[in-house]
Parts: C-alpha cells; sequence; structure tokens
C-alpha cells in the first residue's frame, strides 16, 4: 500500500450546526462542504487545513455507527482516514498482514471518494480509514 497523505480527520459531533460555528468562529476556518452520506447514516461538513481536512460527523440515525460511538464514548475524534491509490489493494493488503477489517471492498464515501475501513481492535484502538478517488 501506498499512503501518501492524511487525508482527513472525522470528528463526531452531536449538533452539526453548533459544531460548524466553532470551527468557523473560534478557529476562523472555513467549511466548503456539507453532504449527507446516507447509507452510513451521516451528514458531514468539511474544512481544510493545510493539505489536510476536518471532517465533522452528525449521525442522521442513532443506531449508525456514529450514533453508535457518540453514545458508547461521547463527541470527539472518531477516525482518521488515509490517502492510499487504491482502496481494495489497501484492505486487501492490511487483511493480507493481519488486520481485522469492517470492509471487504471500498465503498462510496463522502466527496465522491472511495472509502475502507480497518477494525480499531487491529489498529491500536484507532478507527483507520482508506480514501482514494479510484
Amino acid at each position: 500500500m501506498n499512503i501518501s497523505h492524511i487525508e482527513h480527520i472525522g470528528i463526531a459531533v452531536s449538533d452539526l450546526d453548533e459544531a460548524i460555528a466553532y470551527y468557523r468562529d473560534q478557529l476562523g476556518l472555513k467549511c466548503y462542504a456539507i453532504e449527507e452520506v446516507a447509507d452510513q447514516k451521516v451528514k458531514t461538513a468539511f474544512f481544510k487545513v493545510g493539505d489536510t481536512k476536518i471532517e465533522l460527523l452528525e449521525s442522521t440515525d442513532p443506531e449508525g455507527p456514529v450514533g453508535k460511538f457518540i453514545e458508547k464514548k461521547g463527541p470527539g475524534v472518531h477516525h482518521i482516514a488515509f490517502a492510499v491509490d487504491n482502496v481494495d489493494e489497501s484492505l486487501s493488503e492490511a487483511e493480507s498482514n493481519g488486520v481485522r477489517l469492517i470492509d471487504k471492498q471500498k465503498r462510496k464515501g463522502a466527496e465522491g471518494l472511495s472509502i475502507g475501513f480497518l477494525h480499531p481492535k487491529s489498529t491500536l484502538g484507532v478507527l483507520t480509514e482508506f480514501c482514494g478517488e479510484e
């Protein structure tokens, strides 16, 4: 696998509007996109900081992954996403190295990217995402 950079850091929030206001008004960042990803049961907002993005995640369903995360752990850092050349190949390589996967193959994510997640039980407790444009 070829990780080129940190694509984004995902942050679970209880109230997207409140979180957008904080990042905009207190930190001076500009929200450049808001998008709902229905199959992941989230609404997202993106901010760019240098070459890295911050992705705010508000659950649209308490039974969705972010809803369950917030119920169990509260708002906060949810995942780190790495940009890779090929999501499917990177998932396969990680699995062949003994990493437990959440996704066996890529799926559609926000901003039109292909994504795939590694299970935090195999990544030292950090939910890890691979992202690619393919």
